[in-house]
C-alpha cells in the first residue's frame, strides 16, 4: 500500500485492509505527507472513556502527537502525571496487534490495580470496534484474565503486573510497554532484563514513568539512554492542556515564574496551576509535575542529606587535578609536607559485581577531601593500595571499617604490609559500624554538607549523597540501583578524625 492509498472508511474496513495498514504503522508523518496512520486509525476505530465518564474517539493530544513524531524502536519516556501516554502506548500496540498477524504485545504495570485499569482501556478498544471486525477477522477465543487472543491472526495482547515472576517467560514479544518503571516492586532491573530477553530483535519497546528520585532502574535507564541507543522523550506538565487554574495577577509574578513564562511561553493560568500544585504537593511538586529532566529526579521526599546543600556544591565542585587506576582514583589536593592526613576505608569483597571498596583521604586539620578511590578490589590488593596511599600522605592515619571484609584487610595491613599507624577503637584495630554508630556518622556528614560543603570535592561522592535515602523499614542506605560506598567511607573518616583530634593524637 502506498502513502497515497491509506484513506479508509471504518464501516467498510476489511481484515485484509487492516493487515495492509499494518505495514504503514511505523511510518512517520513526514513520510505520509503530514499524516499519520496510527493517529488516523486511533481516531476512527478506538474509543476511550473521558474523566467525565463519557466515551469518545481517541484523538491524539499534543503529547501523544509529539511522541509519534519522534518515537524510535526503543523509547524511554520521562513525564509529568497523567499525560495520556499509557493510553497511547496501549492504543499504538493494540493497533499493531490487530493489523500484524503473529504479534504478541505485552504491557507491564507497576501494580495489580494498574494492570487491571490498563486492561480495561484495551478491552474498551476491542468492544467498540465495528461488529463486522469483532465477529470476523478479530473474533477472540479468549478475552479474560488480562489476555486477549485473536486466533485468526495468531496474535495476542497481554497485560500483567511487574510483581508477576514469570511475566514474559517463554514468549517472543513484538511490543513491550513498561509502565511506571520507577515504581516497580522487587528488583526492577532484573525484571526488565527478563522481559527484554523475550523481546524480538525487531520489536518495539517503550519504558515510561514519572520520576521517583535519583537512582533505581528507571533513572539508570534514562541516564544511559544516549549510550544504549534509546530515544529519550521528556514531557513537562505544561504540555498537558488541562493543567490550568485561575490566572494569577501579572504583578505578583516571581523572578522564577517570569523566567518560565519567557522561556516556555506559559500563560498566567498555567502559573496559577503551578502555584496550586506547589501548595498541594510541596517538596514533591517538582517530581509529580516535572519541569526539566534533571530537577524532577532530585525532588524526592526520602533523601537523608540536605539536597539543597548537595546540589549547590555539585554545581561548584572542582575537577580533579590528577587521576590514576583508570579514573578510579582521583586527586584534588596532593600531600603537603608538614600536614597530617587520614585515609578512611570502606572495604568490599572485590568482585566485579556488587559494592565498591571506597577510600577517602582527608586533611586532619581542616577535614578537606584530598583524594578518593572506589573500585572492585579487595583483600591483599586493597591492603597494599591503602597502605601505599597512607605512606604517600605523610604516614597518614589508616581508618578501616572492620565489619565483614574489613577484618581480613586489617590483618593484611598489619601482618603483610606492616603499616604501624592503624586507627583503633578500645584497643581493637579498625572502625566498627553498628546500629548506634551508623546514624551518628551519617548525621555528622550531613551537618558537614550543610555547614562546610566546600570541604567536599568529589562529584561522585555528592551524587551518592543525592541517592542516599530512608528505606521503608526505617534504615538508611543507597536507593536501589545505586551505591553508598563513598558516603560510608567519608562518614567514617569524618567521625574518626573527630575522635583522633579529641584524643590529642
Amino acid at each position: 500500500m502506498d502513502a497515497e492509498e491509506w484513506v479508509f472508511e471504518p464501516e467498510t474496513l476489511s481484515g485484509e485492509e487492516l493487515v495492509r495498514f499494518g505495514q504503514l504503522l511505523d511510518k512517520r508523518p513526514a513520510e505520509l505527507h503530514g499524516r499519520n496512520v496510527v493517529m488516523e486509525l486511533a481516531e476512527q476505530l478506538l474509543y476511550v472513556r473521558t474523566r467525565t465518564g463519557l466515551t469518545r474517539s481517541l484523538c491524539a493530544n499534543g503529547v501523544q502527537q509529539a511522541f509519534e513524531a519522534r518515537r524510535g524502536r526503543r523509547n524511554i519516556i520521562l513525564k509529568a502525571r497523567q499525560m495520556g501516554l499509557t493510553t497511547w502506548a496501549a492504543a499504538r500496540f493494540f493497533l499493531k496487534t490487530i493489523t500484524r498477524p503473529g504479534t504478541l504485545t505485552l504491557q507491564v504495570a507497576h501494580t495489580q490495580e494498574s494492570a487491571e485499569e490498563i486492561f480495561r482501556i484495551v478491552h474498551r478498544f476491542l468492544d467498540c470496534l465495528p461488529d463486522r471486525l469483532r465477529t470476523g477477522c478479530l473474533k477472540t477465543s479468549r478475552a479474560n484474565v488480562r489476555q486477549i487472543v485473536f486466533p485468526k491472526l495468531d496474535s495476542q495482547y497481554r497485560v500483567v503486573s511487574a510483581g508477576e515472576r514469570n511475566a514474559g517467560r517463554g514468549m517472543t514479544v513484538q511490543n513491550l510497554h513498561c509502565s511506571e518503571l520507577a515504581r516497580w516492586p522487587g528488583d526492577p532491573a532484573e525484571t526488565l532484563a527478563g522481559l527484554r530477553a523475550a523481546l524480538a530483535l525487531d520489536g518495539e519497546e517503550i519504558l515510561e514513568s514519572t520520576p521517583d528520585g535519583i537512582g533505581g532502574c528507571f533513572y539508570a535507564e534514562w541516564q544511559s539512554a544516549p549510550e544504549t541507543g534509546m530515544v529519550r522523550h521528556f514531557f513537562p506538565w505544561w504540555m498537558e492542556r488541562r493543567y490550568r487554574a485561575k490566572a494569577v495577577d501579572e504583578n505578583s509574578l516571581t523572578e522564577e515564574e517570569q523566567a518560565l513564562i519567557e522561556k516556555h511561553r506559559l500563560s498566567l493560568a498555567q502559573i496559577g496551576f503551578r502555584r496550586k500544585t506547589q501548595a498541594n504537593f510541596r517538596g514533591l511538586a517538582g517530581q509529580e509535575y516535572a519541569e526539566d529532566a534533571e530537577s524532577c529526579f532530585r525532588a524526592s521526599g526520602d533523601s537523608v542529606f540536605e539536597l539543597s546543600a548537595v546540589e549547590q556544591r555539585l554545581a561548584a565542585a572542582p575537577a580533579p587535578i590528577d587521576s590514576r587506576h583508570n579514573g578510579e582514583f582521583e586527586i584534588w589536593l596532593p600531600p603537603v609536607r608538614g600536614k597530617q592526613y587520614l585515609v578512611a576505608v570502606d572495604p568490599a569483597g572485590g568482585g566485579s559485581e556488587g559494592d565498591y571498596s571506597a577510600v577517602e583521604v582527608l586533611e586532619m586539620e581542616t577535614g578537606l577531601q584530598c583524594a578518593e578511590f572506589a573500585g572492585h578490589i579487595g583483600g591483599l590488593e586493597l591492603a597494599r593500595l591503602v597502605t601505599s596511599l597512607a605512606i604517600e600522605y605523610n604516614q597518614a592515619w589508616l581508618v578501616v571499617e572492620r565489619n565483614n571484609h574489613g577484618s581480613g584487610v586489617l590483618a593484611l595491613i598489619e601482618s603483610v604490609c606492616r603499616y604501624p599507624r592503624i586507627y583503633r577503637q578500645s584497643g581493637q584495630m579498625g572502625w566498627l559500624t553498628n546500629s548506634v554508630s551508623r546514624p551518628a556518622v551519617i548525621g555528622r556528614l550531613n551537618a558537614g554538607l550543610i555547614e562546610k560543603a566546600d570541604r567536599f570535592m568529589s562529584r561522585r561522592l555528592l551524587a551518592e549523597c543525592r541517592s542516599f535515602v530512608r528505606q521503608p523499614d526505617g534504615s538508611t542506605g543507597a536507593r536501589a540501583g545505586t551505591h553508598d560506598d563513598r558516603v560510608m567511607a567519608m562518614a567514617i573518616g569524618l567521625a574518626a578524625r573527630a575522635e583522633i583530634l579529641a584524643s590529642g593524637h
